[in-house]
């Protein structure tokens, strides 16, 4: 029954091939506010069946949400289409959490760290929307030169990239922070690898503000983000930040 459980939450803490399936949904889902509660809600059903059932992670789901979430970290590397890029970094954020479950006792943590993978990447699908409303299309190196032209969009988009891969002060970095230390006693490799898909998140977010950023201005004439939506973008990452800070205290 457990090995049951562990399968169904499998596709809402993506394991591969089950990970098609929130991938799938996530492209036919056309409205954004369906999109959001998709991101929010789908790894926390996971989460909670997990905990409600009692189940106990074996090594083996474990490595496999490892494997999981490499794949689709090597998958960024040449993903252009924004919205399938956010799926596909939910899905590997999410198989991480595979090995943070197996070595945490309470469930309260896990949910506020899945919710911390989830928000940013909420965020930066209100930019994806912001992108296609001024330009019809999402898509990295389709335009470029943002900085010159949209100067309040470009470091909105900027701080929400970096919350999405995980960089200090916000709660990806802190979880995944603690998901290396957590498992480096049992396994280094585990922890390297793990580190390995870090790596290539931040590589495919550099990639991504370097293809929006940089370089030349495009011709299309486009209003900025205007002030109070900055203002909104940037009260939420601060509260990002704060959550980020009050999960350093629960780090072991």
């Amino acid at each position: 029954m457990s090995d049951l459980i562990l399968i169904i939450a499998g596709l809402f803490l993506p394991l591969f091939p089950l990970s098609m399936v929130f991938n799938e949904v996530f492209s036919r889902f056309t409205n954004r506010n369906h999109r959001v509660a998709l991101l929010v809600l789908w790894p926390q059903i996971g989460v909670f069946l997990i905990f409600v059932s009692g189940a106990q992670i074996p090594d083996w789901i474990a490595t496999w949400g490892l494997l999981t979430a490499l794949l689709y970290g090597v998958r960024l590397l040449a993903i252009r289409e924004m919205q399938l890029w956010i799926s596909f970094l939910a899905t590997s954020s999410w198989a991480i959490l595979w090995i943070t479950l197996q070595n945490s006792g309470e469930s309260s943590p896990v949910y506020l760290y899945t919710l911390g993978f989830s928000v940013p990447l909420v965020l930066l699908l209100f930019l994806s929307e912001e992108l296609k409303a001024r330009f019809g299309a999402a898509y990295t190196g389709l335009y470029g030169g943002l900085a010159l032209t949209q100067p309040r969009f470009s470091g909105v988009l900027i701080m929400v990239v970096l919350a999405v891969i995980a960089t200090p002060l916000f709660p990806a970095f802190f979880t995944m922070l603690e998901t290396i230390i957590v498992s480096s006693p049992v396994s280094m490799w585990t922890a390297i690898f793990v580190g390995v898909v870090w790596l290539l998140w931040s590589w495919a977010g550099a990639r991504l503000i370097q293809d929006l950023i940089v370089g030349p201005a495009t011709e299309v004439q486009v209003s900025d983000l205007s002030k109070d939506s900055t203002k909104k973008y940037t009260a939420i990452l601060v509260a990002l930040v704060i959550l980020g800070l009050l999960t350093l205290g629960g780090l072991p």
